[in-house]
């Protein structure tokens, strides 16, 4: 039952990824656009992620939170998959991205069937899943707080290392040793049992607590009645100017409908078309 949820999930995600880049207006990432110069463009690239996604479900919070960090340094250029010293790939902020053996694998299956057509960044894109960044960074590369709210409820089927969030469990800057006061006191024992304070830092925890393997609103739900695991995430309920949009996307038809939008109006982020950029053999090397 579980695993039917799981491929539900994916083909849901599919979906929404088809409907935002149907509306896109750029030509290089409309639904389409390969179909004459390599027709099975965009099925190659969902078999292998839904391929990868049944193995591994990780890898589709993993795919999204890359796709958005390749976005907002320098547009969606595909050059976070690039390896070697001084790329985006090495530094601190994406060290924990997962996926590229899922790009790697497409990359490999589409210069077979239609050598030098489909850039790395529509791969990215077309495979795209999870990630949270600042307003100021939205506001700044033409995205809303809405579209913020939205797109960091792609956390529905994240996880985060308990790091990031152990000191709101036992150190929380505003109240010395106590805990963040915004944490539901029922939620916060089960929180330190994920997480103890001398524990394993690493071990990686969902972010929306009861259904973090489904592609849904009741992430926006858990917001609501403090349940959030991550800081940031729990403020969007807690600042007035992101509240309400919060309270928006409480149903699962509304947030669907918006991510999708959300994720057009990201995925245009400084996107290259016709000699800007280049069609890269493989992914992770320039040519």
């Amino acid at each position: 039952m579980e695993s039917a949820r799981l491929i539900q999930t994916s083909l849901l995600v599919f979906l929404l990824i088809s409907l935002s880049v149907s509306y896109v207006h750029c030509q290089a990432t409309r639904v389409g656009f390969y179909s004459k110069s390599c027709p099975r463009a965009e099925s190659i690239v969902r078999s292998t992620v839904q391929a990868h996604f049944q193995s591994n479900p990780t890898v589709a919070p993993g795919l999204l939170r890359m796709h958005f960090h390749d976005c907002f340094v320098q547009g969606c250029d595909a050059s976070v998959l690039i390896e070697g010293p001084n790329t985006e790939k090495t530094a601190g902020p994406n060290l924990g991205l997962r996926g590229y053996e899922v790009i790697d694998d497409a990359k490999t299956k589409l210069e077979v069937a239609c050598p030098g057509v489909v850039s790395c960044a529509d791969i990215l894109a077309l495979a795209a899943r999870d990630s949270v960044v600042l307003k100021k960074k939205f506001s700044a590369k033409g995205l809303n707080a809405q579209d913020l709210v939205t797109l960091v409820g792609g956390h529905t089927i994240g996880t985060s290392a308990c790091q990031f969030f152990q000191y709101r469990l036992y150190n929380f800057t505003t109240t010395g040793n106590g805990a963040d006061p915004t944490i539901n006191p029922i939620f916060l024992p089960q929180l330190r049992a994920l997480c103890p304070q001398n524990g394993d830092a690493t071990r990686r925890v969902g972010l929306d607590t009861g259904s973090q393997n489904r592609f849904d609103s009741s992430f926006f739900s858990n917001l609501r009645n403090g349940r959030g695991v991550l800081e940031s995430d729990q403020k969007l309920w807690t600042d007035a100017s992101t509240r309400s949009f919060v309270q928006s996307l409480l149903g699962s038809n509304a947030f669907n409908v918006q991510f999708g939008k959300s994720m057009v109006k990201m995925s245009n982020i400084g996107l290259k078309s016709g000699t800007q950029g280049e069609i890269r053999k493989v992914c992770s090397k320039i040519n």
